[in-house]
């Protein structure tokens, strides 16, 4: 059984995430959504409020469950038994910083990082700009799942 992890702060969890995790399921019998406690962000949504959101999103998905967790993704992959790590990139900038903690996570554990390119429709969408738009009251609903 191929179990991902998809790890993130998901604040908050963007159509660029779910394109994500819907093309994840292609590959993986399994994904777990992840939502990690990152102590150099200061979350806009609630931690509960993120996982009832997402969870709802998936409740027609029985191999996709929602989690949350804190200390280092590898560790929760270990825990949680998972093959893979799934991640989307953007950009060059992403994958500048994704790159090196997909290695130190291969080279402590073993677990391979999966990199999905964002569909180009959904390449401009981060959930900071949408955090951003939030905080000044824009509409943030064309970048959020239903």
């Amino acid at each position: 059984m191929k179990r991902a992890i998809f790890p993130g702060t998901f604040d908050p969890f963007t159509k660029g995430h779910l394109s994500i995790v819907l093309r994840g399921l292609e590959v993986f019998d399994t994904i777990i959504i992840a939502i990690g406690t990152n102590t150099e962000k200061a979350p806009m949504w609630a931690l509960d409020k993120r996982k009832q959101l997402i969870e709802a999103l998936f409740c027609d998905h029985p191999n996709v469950t929602v989690d949350t967790y804190k200390g280092l993704t590898m560790g929760y992959c270990e825990a949680k038994k998972a093959t893979h790590i799934l991640r989307g990139l953007r950009s060059s900038k992403d994958f500048s910083y994704e790159q090196p903690i997909a290695q130190t996570n291969r080279a402590l554990s073993g677990i391979d990082t999966v990199f999905f390119a964002s569909d180009p429709a959904l390449t401009h969408i981060s959930s900071t700009i949408v955090r951003d738009l939030a905080k000044h009251n824009g509409d943030i609903s064309m970048f959020l799942p239903e």
